[in-house]
């Protein structure tokens, strides 16, 4: 099993050339989107110009039923204007990682809708204790929530024979997903995904959150933001199965950061109800 480990994680800095755009621009647009950026919309849109496929995919993800936009853009100046800075990084993220799932096949027992859907609430709930908290930045936050788990589709994409087995132990013995991973092959999902984000020149505000949110209190300097998550990956969770195994630390969070669990559980179901995840889903899946 160590000399698989060790091949899938040598496996991992490859991913970047199955995005449909370079690192590069991945980088750079994250600094240009961020809170404290002074970039100007064309500044942003010829960050993105440069690669004609990213723009149409971008306008067409911009003009879907998910926003709802009365009137149709035809331009990035345009979308980033009634869309938002953040919603245009955001969409391009979500390109990035679904390019992978349509370069590779998930197992029959991984449901991509699912999976958006829990990456939307999760992201969601960060954004929303991130305000409620003023730790963090929240565009940053739902950022992360949207990569919190993208090790787990990685590993589904590309060790598949692995990746059911563990989720077939997580069920058996019913535990959370990361448990049954550490002890399959000694690291979690969320090891997986902060790697990657890494090779993908993605900020360290989203590497440490996403690399420690099941165990935020080794997260140095980002362990708020990595709490923050933990907790709005166990609300997803939650909302989506009421009988979904908790952690002990997850369960200490909440009170930790002043928060009850039950409210937020409550607002997740209400956004899942409203139908607005499972939009965002089959925009993106």
């Amino acid at each position: 099993m160590q000399a698989s480990v060790q091949d899938f994680l040598a496996e991992l800095p490859e991913l970047k050339e199955d995005l449909p755009f370079s690192p590069e621009l991945f980088q750079k647009l994250f600094k240009q989107t961020g809170e404290s950026s002074y970039a100007s919309m064309d500044e942003i849109a010829d960050t993105i110009s440069v690669d004609q496929g990213l723009t149409a995919r971008i306008l067409s993800q911009a003009n879907s039923a998910y926003y709802g936009l009365q009137a149709e853009v035809s331009s990035v100046q345009r979308a980033a204007a009634v869309l938002g800075l953040c919603e245009i990084r955001n969409i391009v993220i979500t390109i990035g990682v679904t390019a992978l799932s349509e370069k590779y096949s998930v197992p029959e027992d991984f449901s991509l809708s699912t999976y958006w859907i829990h990456q939307f609430l999760t992201a969601d709930q960060a954004q929303h204790m991130a305000k409620s908290l003023g730790k963090g930045e929240p565009d940053t936050m739902f950022t992360a929530g949207l990569l919190h788990d993208v090790g787990k589709l990685i590993t589904a994409l590309k060790r598949p024979a692995d990746w059911e087995a563990m989720h077939a132990a997580a069920k058996r013995d019913g535990v959370a997903s990361y448990k049954a991973e550490d002890a399959y092959w000694g690291m979690d999902h969320a090891v997986i995904g902060s790697l990657v984000l890494k090779y993908w020149d993605l900020p360290v505000e989203l590497v440490e959150p996403v690399n420690w949110h099941h165990a935020p209190k080794l997260a140095g300097d980002y362990r708020y933001e990595a709490a923050i998550l933990c907790l709005a990956d166990a609300v997803a969770h939650l909302a989506m199965d009421s009988d979904h195994p908790l952690s002990t630390v997850t369960t200490k969070i909440a009170p930790q950061l002043g928060l009850e669990l039950d409210p937020l559980v409550d607002r997740a179901s209400e956004r899942l109800e409203s139908g607005e995840a499972s939009h965002f889903a089959g925009m993106v899946a």
